[in-house]
Formats: C-alpha cells, sequence, structure tokens
C-alpha cells in the first residue's frame, strides 16, 4: 500500500499557528451532528447548555423536523450539502468552518454526536486535563451505553469505548479539541466514510500533539443496535476503515490499523479459503472449522474476569472477522476500481 495520499482541502491552513497553546482555561463552542435523531438530539443540545458558549448543528438531511428542533434549541443550523458523499468528517468540518464564519472564534470545540447526551461538568474537567497535560491537542472522556441491557450489542458497544485512562493514540467522535490544533492539521479528512477520528489524531501527533483519555464521564450514547443486521453492517464499516486507515498512515511508526486490517484479512478471508480448498481435497481437513470456536474459546478464558460480557466479546470478536474482511476487501476493491463509496450506515 502506497504512502498517505494529500488532504483534501476543507478547512484553512493557518500554518503560522502554533501546534500547542499554553494554559487550559478558554471558551467552547460545541458543533453537533445528526440524522433523524429526534427526541435524542433534543436531550443532546439541552445537555450542552451552560456547558458551551454557542451550538452548532450540522444536519444531513433529516425528515424529522431535527432542523427546526436545533433552531428552537438556539443552536446554528447547517444544513449539509447532500450533492456530495456525506460523511461524518464533512459534518463535523461544516460546523466548525460555521463558527468560523460567525466570528469571535472558540479557543476549544466539543464535538459531539447528535445521539449523545454531554454528561453534567463534563466540559469544565475536560478543560482542567488541559491545564493537567499541557501538550494535549484532545481531551476525551469515557462513552456510555445508554442502554446497555437491551441487546449483546448494546453491551459491546460499552465494553469498545471503555479504553484505558491516560495518552491515547485516538479519541472517538466526542472529544474537546483546540480549535487552533484542529485547524493546523485542516480538520478531519473529508473523504473517509469512518476512521475519521484516529485518522485526524495520526495527523495532529505527528505535529507533536498528544492524545489524552481523562478519568471523567463524558457522554451517554444511544447506540440502538436489536438487530444482526446492525452489527454485521457496524463491523463491516469498520473493516473499511481499518484497510483505508492502513493505506493512509500503515507505514507510520504506529502502523495504524496494520494488525487489525492483517487480522480481519487473516481470520475472515485467507483461513476460510484455506479450509475450504484443503475441505475439498481430503474431508478430514474440515476439521479445521474447529479453529475458530477454540479461539472463541482461548479468548473466553482470557476474558474470564468480564463473567458473561467476556463471553459474548469473545463470540463476537471471533464471528467479526468475517464482516471485517469483507469492509477490508470492499475498501480494496473500491481502491482498484477508483470509486469511493458512501456511508455504510447501521441505523
Amino acid at each position: 500500500m502506497r504512502e498517505e495520499p494529500p488532504i483534501p482541502p476543507s478547512l484553512p491552513d493557518p500554518a503560522a499557528a502554533p501546534l500547542v497553546m499554553p494554559g487550559g482555561g478558554g471558551i467552547v463552542d460545541a458543533v453537533v451532528i445528526g440524522r433523524n435523531e429526534g427526541s435524542r438530539l433534543a436531550v443532546c443540545l439541552a445537555s450542552l447548555r451552560g456547558q458551551v458558549r454557542r451550538l452548532v448543528y450540522v444536519d444531513s438531511g433529516s425528515t424529522d423536523g431535527s432542523r427546526a428542533l436545533a433552531r428552537a434549541a438556539g443552536a446554528i443550523v447547517v444544513d449539509l450539502d447532500l450533492s456530495r458523499p456525506f460523511t461524518a468528517a464533512r459534518a463535523r468540518n461544516a460546523g466548525v468552518l460555521a463558527l468560523i464564519v460567525e466570528g469571535n472564534e472558540p479557543d476549544f470545540v466539543q464535538f459531539v454526536d447528535g445521539d449523545c447526551e454531554m454528561v453534567p461538568g463534563w466540559v469544565a474537567r475536560a478543560l482542567q486535563g488541559f491545564c493537567d497535560h499541557p501538550g494535549a491537542v484532545v481531551i476525551c472522556g469515557r462513552r456510555r451505553e445508554r442502554y446497555p441491557g437491551a441487546s449483546v450489542w448494546n453491551r459491546l458497544c460499552d465494553r469498545e469505548w471503555n479504553t484505558p485512562i491516560g495518552e491515547a493514540l485516538a479519541c472517538g467522535g466526542d472529544a474537546l479539541m483546540r480549535l487552533r490544533d484542529f485547524q493546523s492539521v485542516r480538520g478531519y479528512r473529508e473523504d473517509l466514510i469512518a476512521g475519521e477520528e484516529p485518522e485526524l489524531c495520526q495527523r495532529l501527533r505527528r505535529a507533536g500533539g498528544h492524545i489524552w483519555r481523562i478519568d471523567a464521564d463524558m457522554v451517554l450514547h444511544d447506540a440502538a443496535m436489536t438487530r444482526l443486521s446492525q452489527w454485521w453492517r457496524r463491523t463491516k464499516r469498520a473493516g473499511y476503515a481499518f484497510a483505508e486507515g492502513y493505506a493512509l498512515h500503515g507505514r507510520g511508526p504506529d502502523r495504524h490499523w496494520r494488525r487489525e486490517t492483517l487480522r480481519a484479512l487473516a481470520w475472515g478471508a485467507a483461513l476460510p479459503l484455506v479450509v475450504i480448498v484443503l475441505g475439498l481435497i481430503h474431508p478430514a481437513f474440515w476439521l479445521l472449522v474447529l479453529i475458530w470456536p477454540l479461539q472463541m474459546l482461548r479468548l473466553a478464558w482470557a476474558w474470564r474476569h468480564e463473567g458473561r460480557t467476556g463471553i459474548e466479546a469473545a463470540i463476537f470478536t471471533v464471528l467479526g472477522k468475517f464482516p471485517e474482511a469483507l469492509g477490508a476487501l470492499g475498501y480494496l476493491r473500491d481502491r482498484l476500481r477508483g470509486h469511493k463509496r458512501g456511508l455504510i450506515e447501521y441505523k
């Protein structure tokens, strides 16, 4: 895979701006993105009142009255141009641009997905995080699933988001970022259909910044995954993002998503092909299909301290390699064809 291509034009590039600004206090505005979030959007916007100065809501073709709801909540509403393929990265950049155009730029931007509720006091905790970690360019916290008991896939989302406290390689879609640092790397890469946050964090860290997850609850998220098909599409999207991220930054010092991509292709594509070919040669080779349940048992033992959740994670981690592989192969196919696919949505 070739080295990373140029970043498509997005935000203005203030080349003279220093990467790291001293101090942690400052003005915070918020950028919320969403489509047809309905009551969840109302909860999201309400949770930001009193924590930020201004709200920008970027809508991606809602038909449920989300734009009117956001205006009534006092937000600046941006309608994303849907003549171009929609991505969350485009929406977030458009929100930041709206803040810049309005004037009186903030020091920090709190990014929030419209299906999330900001925890009271989070922004103050995050600003303190910038004070505690002067080299930080991004501060994030714990994203929790609102209804983990609704389905196994909701529980797995909650587990996935429980990343280690301390300096991190990347953040998720909800994070507080220093605006000048964000601008200095020209914001999100708008052509990514997923994985845009880790890709942005790669560039921020290469420029000398640091990403920190602090020990504080940040948002409640409503994954609303109640069907296997939703999990399958979400996992397939992850595989696509792994392969695209590897193509962009896989040769860098962090080998960005190299392991994830190769594991998906090995367990979800190469091994099944080998088993099928050998099984056609001799029936005894069909016993090799046991490699997948044995891997589940190995992981379940490694995660036994998590109880039921560890068992569920073991099963779906192994099963997930199949849609991940399909996603990674889909990226390779699109790249060979020079085709750029649209967003893979799961809800």
